[in-house]
């Protein structure tokens, strides 16, 4: 049987570290968002784990300097190594987000730009690991595709996986496992064409926002 494209997405990133650090844009375009996700933490020095973190620029970057204790999971050494040598007081953990290599709980909980990587199937059996790594009240954000489906792109000459599943599939998954939306949007034309959703578990609203 041959592989997948999603079965690749591992190595592009251990292989090509040299140009994703070149090429990742540090302009936090994902300033707003990121912002919101800090004003839902509880408490003082909140543990934050980031899904997918890279060379923890600029997103772990962000939330290291406005206080929060980072734990980083990544499957890319070379990303991981350089994430350590920049920011020496927080976690970096060297494993794949399917079988989280950490126990938690934590306060927060971001995968960037990393969790759509994965096949609709493994997408699916994330969301108890969401549930089992969150500490009461915690948040959760992260990106999406705009439906169910698979796409493939392409990053130094090698097919890039991504993968979705549809908004209410997602909905449904984080009611399952006591997260509730706050926020959510589709294509946000102010970070890049982003679909994010920004949600916490065991919280009180009234509403949900959906934007597009």
């Amino acid at each position: 049987m041959s592989k997948s494209p999603a079965d690749d997405v591992v190595s592009i990133y251990r292989d090509h570290a040299d140009a994703f650090v070149r090429l990742r844009g540090t302009g936090l375009i994902e300033r707003a968002w990121l912002d919101a996700f800090l004003a839902l933490l509880p408490g003082e020095r909140p543990r934050v784990l980031d899904i997918g973190c890279g060379f923890g620029v600029p997103i772990a970057q962000y939330l290291i300097e406005r206080g929060c204790r980072v734990t980083g999971v990544d499957t890319s050494v070379p990303l991981l190594n350089r994430a350590k040598a920049a920011f020496p007081g927080h976690q970096w953990v060297a494993g794949d987000m399917r079988k989280m290599p950490v126990a938690g709980p934590f306060d927060g909980l971001i995968a960037w730009h990393s969790f759509f990587h994965l096949s609709p199937e493994d997408q699916r059996g994330m969301f108890g690991e969401f549930g089992r790594l969150a500490a009461p009240g915690a948040v959760l954000m992260f990106t999406s595709g705009m439906g169910f489906g698979e796409a493939i792109g392409e990053f130094e000459g090698r097919p890039l996986y991504h993968g979705s599943l549809e908004g209410d599939e997602y909905r449904e998954l984080l009611g399952g496992n006591e997260f509730e939306v706050v926020r959510h949007v589709v294509e946000d034309a102010g970070c890049g064409g982003a679909t994010v959703w920004l949600a916490r578990q065991g919280s009180e609203k009234a509403g949900v926002r959906k934007e597009r």
